[in-house]
């Protein structure tokens, strides 16, 4: 990764890295704001609040279904670097619509505020099924062949580091403060965007598929019958399950078991992000660079054995007295609070070491002109997965089971991730 580091002076890769840096930092400053207000200022119910989130992310991720075949077909047949400044241009408006909603929300009309940022929410769900498979697909294409592992796991640490910083920020700023930021953001990452270089198509011009059904049907059925990509997709889509159904329990399980305030709630799904970061920057060393699952079974398994962890610490937890929250003082002189941040980094680091590779994998084990629809694919995938993942909170939920429960599902679903990766690892490597 040091040598990897050298990608952030040339221009081939710095304005790409700022662009998708600004993107997830601005993403997650609203997205946590919004969810963070819902949580403590709008609901006051565990079930309406974990019902919220899980509404909020099957919001968001609904245009993967219905536009990533498109995307990955615009990607692969049409200059990559000329499709980002669209997007980044498009995301300044959906920052005006997200932060009209969290002031009028601030202004106490909570159904058209949560009416306006949910739409908001599905507009940036949009704006990222657009700009993720080229953010993986042009990297081959502007980095040499070692490079590429690289360049991915900065991206990643990238995004995470950027996630960590939104979701940080987000527990301490006002919602005012909140929206005038994400709508600065959005613009200095427009302008981040004009400077990436020209990454035209590769292959033959496309004939494009606007009907979403067929194209998706047609993009998962040219790329799951490849049977390493197909394991590949099911591994990092499962972990992406996982993760999507930590984001959700996270908010309440922090209010509701570990009684704390709003900035401790977004420090610890901080700490969740830095986690990811680090494990791709262990990974990447751990690899030398060589692009392998062989070390993602044994990280997953690990990753499920901290989760079960964490939800045993989390049930010895001392309550705040009723009707209060730990601020970041209290909550760190609790007994067991350090042990419990530092097995949330594990579960986090050891999460990073599972997924950096399998991206990478996904990117360099087809044609050039095939990235970007590759990418589409797993984004379909990956989509309902972690659909089924929000529904499945929705229901287990509804049957009273408590967020400290729901981890052990998580840690069930580590488990066949691992069993997945090694059919990865003894298929290819």
């Amino acid at each position: 990764m040091l040598n990897a580091m050298g990608l952030l002076k040339q221009r081939r890769f710095l304005p790409l890295f700022t662009t998708q840096f600004l993107g997830a930092f601005n993403d997650n400053l609203f997205k946590t704001s919004m969810v963070l207000f819902a949580t403590y200022a709008i609901f006051n119910d565990p079930k309406m609040e974990a019902n919220f989130n899980a509404l909020a992310t099957g919001i968001s991720i609904l245009p993967f279904f219905l536009l990533s075949a498109l995307a990955g077909q615009l990607a692969d047949s049409h200059d990559k670097a000329r499709i980002i400044r669209i997007v980044k241009t498009v995301e300044i408006g959906i920052m005006l619509l997200g932060a009209t909603g969290l002031l009028v929300a601030r202004a106490g009309h909570s159904t058209l505020g949560v009416a306006l940022m949910l739409g908001a929410v599905l507009c940036l769900g949009v704006h990222s099924t657009f700009f993720g498979p080229i953010k993986y697909a042009i990297l081959p294409q502007h980095l040499r062949p070692h490079e590429v592992l690289g360049g991915t796991g900065l991206v990643e640490a990238g995004t995470y580091l950027a996630i960590l910083m939104g979701t940080v920020l987000a527990g301490w700023i006002s919602i005012e403060g909140a929206a005038a930021t994400v709508l600065v953001i959005a613009g200095v990452g427009w302008f981040a965007a004009r400077q990436i270089p020209p990454a035209p198509r590769e292959g033959p011009l496309l004939k494009l598929d606007y009907n979403p059904f067929t194209a998706s049907w047609r993009l998962i059925s040219a790329t799951l019958h490849i049977p390493r990509l197909f394991l590949a997709i099911c591994a990092i889509s499962f972990f992406w399950t996982i993760g999507s159904v930590l984001i959700i329990v996270f908010p309440p399980l922090v209010k509701n078991v570990l009684t704390a305030d709003e900035r401790v709630a977004s420090f610890v799904i901080a700490v969740f992000s830095v986690g990811v970061a680090i494990g791709s920057v262990v990974i990447n060393s751990m690899l030398k660079g060589k692009i392998s699952a062989k070390y993602s079974p044994a990280s997953v398994i690990a990753m499920g054995a901290f989760v079960v962890l964490f939800s045993l610490i989390a049930r010895n937890w001392t309550p705040a007295a009723a009707g209060h929250y730990y601020d970041w003082a209290g909550f760190v002189a609790q007994r067991g609070s350090i042990l419990l941040l530092a097995t949330l980094l594990a579960i986090a680091i050891t999460g990073g070491m599972f997924v950096v590779p399998l991206y990478a994998f996904l990117t360099t084990t087809v044609e050039k002109d095939q990235t970007a629809r590759t990418v589409a694919a797993n984004n379909v995938v990956n989509a309902g997965a972690m659909t089924i993942g929000a529904f499945a909170v929705l229901g287990i939920t509804a049957l009273g089971v408590t967020p400290e429960d729901m981890l052990f599902l998580v840690a069930a679903m580590c488990v066949v991730s691992a069993w997945i990766a090694q059919k990865l690892h003894r298929a290819c490597d």
